[in-house]
């Protein structure tokens, strides 16, 4: 059935190990033998095993004992027994307790298999029934990409073409994009979705534990390693490694990155012997590999092997159409989570969102709502509301520049959300002192009535929201 799979052989007769071993090994299988009852669970306990083969008659444990532990404590592992009293009673008593199958000694090197592919078969369908369900709730989750700016659509396409092949995705944006999310999609949509998805974010972690997380090690590899531990790489096979913020990943642990996605085999930390995995790698950064390949920080044959198929993330600046539309959604989230009613944004509100820079994206958005919603003292949120976006923003761009890009960025900022500001003020004056006829307004500041309009569209402002006059 699966190949890779990781067995577990518990029997205290030498010449069941060894023909165990042979057979399973020969197909394919990573194969583990104890020959004691007490050293097979720990071992069962302390591992990650695909199936467990477990003698009833153990010298020092009862094989129902061990059945019970292991229920308990790994309830997705199937456990066949093998026994030489190979009666109905002990069958069903067997089944009855929970192990998969039944195997009656002295059996064949094809019942074997058969038993474990039958096993392996099981334990993936209800893998896949919990992945099925997992997406269905996540479906109508928050979590959902919210937008439909051009730029989102298209990246929507391009996850349609790319998800079911298993070429390797580079995701890149500024922090805060949705990377994750996106990464999710990919795998959702991928031929992989019944497996599970894998995120480590290479920034959390020191080196040297970021080796012993990706790729596992062996007991005694290093002060504190007093168990075998399988590494990400291992627990991703056959499913989706999202590998966030990969620039941070040292040239050492680039160079072992490189070798699993060529080759497909790792070494986990101590070991002498290889394994091996069939990973898809989704890696997301928001830092220019490019430039640091120039610069010498970033190997150049890792760059090229994660670069396969890139797709940039659009900042929220570049997408602000979607700003109404992702704010209701946070919202309406954050009001069923807190347990208010709020009608929605006032359309003053809506346009201060709209022009507010956003240097922190998505997810600068969504944590400003929530502190809203909390704060909120009223049915609806007004301007008033959001008095402490202005000092916020100024707050950021008081921070110096450190390159060109920041600088525009700043720039940008200053324009948009200053500049904006008594643009927006502006308006509502000559439209209340003219109340709210366009065509006197426009004409009493000196303007065109279309240039007007198109001021006014620019601030999303509507005659509607202008008070009238005294």
């Amino acid at each position: 059935m699966s190949k890779n799979a990781n067995v577990l052989v518990i029997d205290d007769e030498p010449s069941i190990l060894n023909g165990c071993r042979m057979s399973l090994s020969e197909n394919g299988y990573e194969v583990t033998c104890q020959p004691s009852g007490q050293a097979g669970l720990e071992e069962a306990l302390n591992g990650k095993f695909d199936v467990v083969l477990l003698d009833m008659k153990l010298p020092d444990l009862n094989g129902m004992d061990i059945l019970a532990e292991l229920h308990t404590h790994t309830p997705g592992v199937p456990i066949v027994f093998m026994t030489g009293y190979s009666t109905v009673q002990n069958a069903v008593k067997a089944m009855k307790s929970g192990a998969f199958d039944y195997l009656a000694k002295p059996f064949s090197d094809d019942e074997l298999l058969f038993a474990i592919d039958k096993a392996l078969e099981n334990k993936e369908l209800k893998e896949e029934n919990q992945c099925l369900r997992k997406q269905l709730f996540e479906r109508f989750d928050f979590s959902n990409i919210v937008g439909e700016n051009n730029k989102i659509l298209e990246i929507f396409d391009t996850i349609k073409k790319v998800a079911p092949i298993t070429s390797t995705v580079l995701l890149t944006g500024n922090s805060g994009t949705g990377k994750e999310l996106f990464a999710g999609a990919i795998h959702a949509h991928s031929l992989r979705s019944a497996r599970q998805m894998v995120t480590l974010d290479c920034s959390t972690l020191s080196p040297s534990l970021l080796e012993s997380e990706l790729f596992g090690h062996v007991k005694g590899a290093f002060t504190g390693a007093t168990q075998n531990k399988q590494g990400i790489f291992g627990t991703a096979n056959r499913g989706t490694l999202f590998l966030d913020e990969v620039s941070n990943l040292d040239m050492e642990i680039q160079g072992k990155l490189l070798r699993v996605m060529e080759y497909g085999e790792y070494k986990p930390v101590g070991a002498s012997k290889a394994k091996k995995c069939d990973v898809r790698v989704i890696a997301a950064t928001n830092k220019d590999l490019s430039s640091m390949v120039t610069e010498g920080t970033f190997r150049e044959d890792l760059f090229y092997r994660l670069n396969v198929f890139p797709i940039r993330l659009p900042s929220l600046s570049e997408r602000k159409d979607d700003i109404p539309k992702l704010a209701y959604h946070f919202l309406r989230f954050f009001c069923r989570k807190i347990g208010k009613h709020l009608e929605g944004f006032s359309d003053d509100a809506l346009a201060t969102l709209m022009n507010h820079p956003w240097p922190g994206n998505i997810r600068q958005l969504k944590n400003t709502i929530e502190r809203l919603v909390i704060l909120a003292d009223k049915g609806y949120l007004d301007s008033n509301s959001l008095q402490g976006l202005e000092s916020d923003a100024r707050s950021k761009v008081n921070k110096a520049p450190e390159t060109v890009a920041e600088l525009k960025a700043v720039k940008k900022e200053l324009l948009d959300s200053y500049f904006g500001n008594i643009e927006k003020t502006f308006l509502k004056k000559a439209l209340t002192d003219c109340n709210g006829n366009i065509t006197k307004a426009a004409q009493q500041v000196g303007m065109q009535r279309s240039n007007f309009s198109l001021l006014m569209k620019k601030h999303n402002m509507s005659v509607k929201s202008i008070p009238p006059s005294k």
